[in-house]
């Protein structure tokens, strides 16, 4: 495989991976504002559970995509190197 469409795919499945944690984190504020609203309106169930997992997942997504571009940048650079 040609230098290039590694470093494509490689960008590829970076960007797949960080949406797919995005995507994960959202799904996880939704619910938490939507317990949010139930509670204001007084007719809430879950609590404070919500915003918990939210948060963990929000910080899990950060971590993750920060390792991603950071082992990103390495095997480009060493594909690189290796012209």
């Amino acid at each position: 495989m040609a230098t290039p469409l590694k470093i494509q795919v490689l960008e590829t499945i970076a960007a797949l991976i960080t949406a797919a944690f995005g995507l994960l984190a959202a799904l996880a504020w939704n619910e938490a504002i939507r317990w949010a609203v139930l509670e204001v309106l007084g007719t809430a169930d879950a609590g404070l559970g919500y915003f918990i997992y939210a948060i963990i997942v929000t910080i899990l997504a950060v971590v993750m995509c920060v390792l991603i571009a950071r082992a990103l940048g390495k095997a480009k650079a060493s594909l690189v190197d290796k012209k």
